[in-house]
């Protein structure tokens, strides 16, 4: 079982966040709930997660409930069909300064509580978000990132290393989303609230055209989310070396570093670096590989639990129990029928 195109997975605590707006005006999510195929007792359970794949689609259909593509996070809100707009807009441009002055000026004109700008100082550029002096609500900053930072690397067709993303607001509970989605070096309780990058990188020229930009559209938000995700962390490289073997052979801590050409010790060194361990990465992993096959209609709990290494089915339930605190039954009710 090769897992190379897995996703990985999105923490039941951002569902929350996204339809946090949606609650407060008393909207029926039912319908959210039922397009992305999650199931509500997932919202119960604080350890539980989702794929990447149903976030994706409950990303459209509550920007479709609530005609929000910014899900009630701003007191104006950006209707749908903008986010099409600023990239039609944007995919004209000169290079990636251009575009993201584009890019800025449009959200800039439509929502009312936040604006970005773009700053320059010597080998350093910056988008910063300001936010009036209000403190928003975390998720509200990272979601205005997402859309800003996932379409400035689709139009120069490559990712665009972060060297720092800072917070004005204080730290989740769990910030790795941030740290897998943007970088390692992500920091809270900060004066300002932004990115930093290269300078160099704003002489980008834009590789995309008019003629890409549906295709582009057609797989948003789902690229946006995933796709310029930073895999340069040492915890990231592990997983990318293990998606490809399947869990059985996964190799002793020892030998994948000789894999990556470094020492054990220097590999247990980054990880703990990181917040991480071999065993919690390959935890993790297994966890996000069972849930993406749990999320397929055409397997049983009992072929999950054997493609993710478990010779015992029950074995299988007490781990995924322990790894998300729901039974893989839930993950298996909310997957799609077959077409």
């Amino acid at each position: 079982m090769k897992s190379a195109g897995l996703k990985g997975t999105v923490s039941i605590e951002l569902v929350h966040e996204a339809i946090h707006a949606a609650a407060l005006r008393n909207m029926d999510i039912s319908s959210v709930l039922e397009s992305a195929k999650i199931d509500r007792e997932l919202l119960n359970a604080p350890r539980a997660r989702i794929s990447a794949a149903a976030y994706s689609r409950m990303w459209v259909a509550l920007a479709d409930l609530m005609d929000d593509e910014f899900f009630g996070l701003d007191s104006h809100g950006l209707r749908r069909g903008s986010y099409a707009l600023m990239t039609r807009a944007a995919v004209n441009a000169d290079n990636l300064a251009h575009a993201l002055r584009r890019i800025l000026r449009f959200l800039h004109a439509t929502l009312d509580d936040f604006r970005g700008e773009l700053v320059c100082a010597g080998d350093e550029a910056r988008v910063i978000l300001h936010d009036g002096g209000v403190l928003r609500r975390l998720f509200g900053y990272g979601t205005w990132f997402i859309l800003v930072h996932g379409l400035a690397c689709w139009l120069v067709h490559r990712r665009i290393p972060l060297r720092e993303m800072q917070f004005r607001c204080p730290p989740p509970g769990d910030d790795s989303h941030y740290r897998t989605r943007f970088c390692e070096n992500v920091k809270f309780n900060g004066e300002t609230t932004h990115i930093s990058f290269a300078s160099d990188l704003l002489e980008l020229k834009i590789a995309e055209s008019p003629a890409t930009v549906d295709n582009f559209l057609r797989a948003a938000p789902a690229n946006l989310l995933v796709k310029y995700r930073n895999d340069a962390s040492t915890s990231a490289q592990v997983r990318n070396r293990l998606r490809s073997q399947v869990p059985d052979a996964w190799p002793e801590l020892e030998k994948l570093a000789q894999e990556l050409c470094i020492s054990g010790t220097t590999l247990q060194r980054r990880l703990q670096q990181e917040g991480a361990s071999y065993q919690r990465v390959k935890d993790d992993l297994r966890r996000d590989i069972a849930i993406d096959l749990l999320s397929s209609a055409s397997l049983t709990v009992a072929e999950v639990a054997a493609r993710t290494g478990f010779q015992e089915t029950s074995a299988f339930h007490r781990a995924f129990k322990k790894w998300t605190g729901v039974s893989p039954g839930a993950y298996r009710s909310s997957a799609p029928a077959p077409e």
